[in-house]
């Protein structure tokens, strides 16, 4: 019977994911929203980051803000958003071991 349910709720859970992936591959939109939908994963990294920059060190919060805009320019050069993620986590790391 539990094995049932684990099933149930994975196929529950999987369906509204796997399904708009083959949808969406089909449908053509339209310029802007495709300039919508491209800047979804930076506006989640902003929500993601932000919070951060802020709470970083108390003592040197200028790391924070450096970090937030190392993520910036990355982001703004075109990267992929886990390359952006992953310098702003590199440079808050080697200001906070040589600061």
């Amino acid at each position: 019977m539990i094995l049932l349910i684990i099933i149930g709720m994975s196929v529950v859970t999987m369906l509204p994911r796997v399904i708009p992936a083959f949808i969406v591959d089909k449908l053509q939109f339209k310029d802007w929203v495709n300039r919508w939908l491209n800047a979804i994963p930076y506006a989640a990294l902003g929500a993601l980051i932000f919070p951060g920059v802020l709470s970083i060190n108390a003592d040197k919060p200028h790391i924070g803000l450096i970090g937030g805009f190392v993520a910036i320019i990355l982001a703004y050069v075109g990267l992929n958003v886990i390359f952006v993620v992953i310098g702003a986590i590199l440079s808050v790391f080697l200001l906070t071991t040589l600061l």
